[in-house]
């Protein structure tokens, strides 16, 4: 008598899986969708670590804005225009998780006693600036100079005052308080 066998597969063997047909790739729409993905998570890292350096660079360090060294011939990398600005007003961290708000202006001294300063810029703008003496000296009325202050309600405060037709030749707004460049009177209190 005959016992009836199984029949047999040529690719299969005993106690292996059944092999499955293999998978189609891609569509090319799928192609096109994971692409536009892809650009889209690189273009978003890239902002985010723009933002990050930028708000970073933004507190009282030597640094300005975008993270930028001012130096003897200016300022160099993405802050651009900043140098030649003659006012202005941003936000900066406090160092303690909160935020104040700095002012920047080059202009002439209009007005001098120990404990203010009032500078006008070249388009007419003008603002007064609560100063300490040490800030004062040195200073006289029609000398140009870069006011950098912090702002709290209709007070402005100078964190520095740079005495020079440069305005600091090269400092940024942010108070930049390192060591100045040769030739650069600077007073800071």
């Amino acid at each position: 008598m005959t016992t009836p066998q199984a029949p047999s597969t040529p690719d299969q063997t005993w106690g292996s899986a059944p092999s499955t047909p293999p998978k189609p790739g891609w569509s090319p729409g799928k192609k096109i969708a994971a692409g536009a993905v892809a650009a889209v998570i690189v273009a978003g890292g890239g902002a985010a670590v723009w933002a990050a350096s930028s708000s970073s660079a933004a507190t009282d360090t030597a640094t300005g804005p975008g993270g930028t060294q001012g130096g003897p011939g200016g300022m160099r990398g993405g802050a651009g225009g900043l140098a030649s600005a003659l006012h202005g007003e941003y936000v900066a961290s406090d160092g303690n998780g909160g935020y104040v708000t700095k002012l920047t202006q080059t202009g002439e001294v209009t007005a001098l006693s120990a404990t203010s300063l009032t500078a006008k810029s070249e388009d007419g703008f003008s603002k007064t600036y609560t100063i300490t003496s040490a800030q004062a000296t040195g200073l006289a009325t029609g000398d140009t100079v870069t006011v950098v202050a912090t702002e709290s309600g209709d007070t402005a405060t100078a964190t520095s005052v740079s005495d020079g037709a440069s305005g600091g030749q090269g400092q940024l707004p942010g108070g930049g308080q390192g060591t100045p460049p040769s030739g650069a009177p600077t007073q800071t209190g």
